[in-house]
């Protein structure tokens, strides 16, 4: 695993990234030594060949890469995978034609290089996602984890690495002191704590993550520690769980840990850069967002009567209540009768035009005169209506700790799971928004931007 943008990238994705980037230039590279009628290096080196290729391979990544194709590189089926690229490779195209349209010739590649060397790279990367699901993981090596402790916790650990293999650590079983023969004690049992020193002799892992239900005059302080100096990792549940899944398990978070914390954010600079850039970039999206702002209004104002805007009354940072203005979704005086409620899947209030607003997040437009107010940023938890605030906190602990930031458009949580209408989505939207505010910065704020384009291009997790 590899610390990029402040995400925790698995080493094989990045493999895969950088290894289809080589075969993709060198695809186009080789074609144009067969399809152009001068001298190929001269075009390469001195006529911004390498340029150009660089345009169309960044490109088909792109389409790959919003194909999902980045994560989930397991070959279900063939078929579906040359599919896939083919579809791809269609984008690529429509790209080169727009730039021949603008009249961007240093941006284009010849005709025939451009068919050339799709139809190499229609060959070989598909071939080459073939090679690498069946022995990246294998040549790129796990690191093998033991597990001391069976614990919930422990066990969803567990089972997530064995279903996401691309991540590269293997589960390979648990030392618990439960007696033979209990409830729930895992199938993959080594054996007891005393016996940890011979379990780790024999199995060799190269990770041993404490996920203890009970600690005290339990934990072999002695032992790990000697691990430790030999060279083993060893860390806590919690810090495998947030490497893991990308979020913080609030279940059996203890105060005392967020209080000790020495990297727990936000650092009073970081919030500060964040609210200058947030509202350069507010400014500089307004201008390209205008036609779509215009056209979304008239389309709220031609299809349903009441405002173009919706007003409601949200929470922010330091609890300081605000109004934030979203384009109207929803039928005039939706809640007349059921008062404040979480939207829901197919809900009847929503209108024709305001089901595709949301699913195509342009009823979150108007935010930017928020973000340009100073009341949001770009990037943020989500802002909660004062009633739904009032009771999650009493309901679900470190709930307000979120409102230690500023709320934005986007963020983590919005990214990474769908938009959720029960208690249970709301603490799993907790947990993505304490990492977002414990690795607050810049870099992953972009990173949150760029995978946010992605979500309302696909129109994920919109209700």
């Amino acid at each position: 695993m590899i610390r990029l943008f402040r995400v925790f990238v698995p080493t094989s994705v990045l493999a895969l990234l950088i290894s289809e980037a080589i075969l993709i230039t060198f695809c186009y590279v080789f074609a144009a030594f067969f399809t152009l009628d001068n001298d190929p290096e001269i075009f390469l080196l001195y006529e911004h060949g390498l340029w150009r290729i660089g345009i169309v391979a960044g490109s088909i990544m792109l389409g790959v890469y919003f194909h999902d194709l980045y994560w989930q590189f397991r070959i279900k089926s063939r078929v579906v995978l040359i599919q896939q690229f083919c579809f791809v490779l269609g984008i690529a195209f429509l790209s080169q034609a727009l730039l021949s349209y603008l009249r961007l010739p240093s941006w284009t590649l010849p005709k025939w290089l451009m068919i050339g060397g799709s139809g190499l790279v229609l060959v070989l990367l598909p071939a080459w996602r073939i090679v690498y699901s069946r022995f990246a993981l294998k040549a790129l090596g796990y690191q093998r984890v033991l597990f001391l402790g069976s614990s919930p916790i422990a066990r969803e650990i567990a089972l997530h690495l064995q279903e996401v293999p691309q991540l590269g650590l293997l589960p390979i079983g648990f030392v618990d002191d439960a007696p033979e023969g209990s409830s729930g004690l895992p199938a993959s049992r080594l054996g007891s704590v005393p016996d940890l020193r011979k379990i780790v002799e024999e199995a060799k892992p190269d990770r041993i993550v404490v996920g203890m239900s009970e600690r005290r005059q339990r934990l072999p302080v002695e032992l790990l520690l000697d691990l430790r100096f030999s060279g083993i990792r060893i860390e806590d549940a919690l810090t495998t769980y947030e490497t893991a899944f990308s979020r913080v398990c609030t279940r059996v978070l203890r105060p005392s840990q967020l209080v000790f914390s020495s990297d727990l954010g936000p650092r009073q600079k970081s919030v500060q850069w964040q609210s200058f850039y947030s509202f350069l970039l507010a400014l500089a999206v307004f201008i390209p967002a205008a036609p779509f702002m215009l056209i979304s209004a008239l389309l709220v104002r031609l299809t349903s009567s009441g405002p173009v805007l919706y007003r409601q009354k949200r929470v922010g940072k330091n609890e300081k209540v605000f109004v934030v203005y979203k384009f109207r979704s929803m039928y005039k005086d939706a809640e007349a009768r059921t008062g404040a409620v979480w939207a829901k899947k197919d809900d009847p209030r929503i209108t024709p035009v305001g089901k595709w607003l949301r699913k195509l997040r342009l009823d979150e437009f108007p935010q930017l005169f928020n973000v340009l107010r100073g009341d949001m940023a770009i990037v943020g938890p989500r802002p909660e209506r004062p009633e739904f605030v009032q009771t999650l906190s009493e309901a679900i602990p470190y709930y307000r700790q979120r409102l230690c930031v500023k709320p934005g458009i986007t963020g983590w949580a919005q990214i990474n799971h769908k938009y959720g209408d029960t208690l249970e989505d709301t603490i799993v939207k907790l947990e993505y928004d304490l990492y977002y505010i414990k690795n607050l910065g810049f870099s992953l704020d972009l990173y949150i931007m760029f995978q946010t384009v992605k979500v309302m291009l696909l129109s994920r997790g919109a209700q």
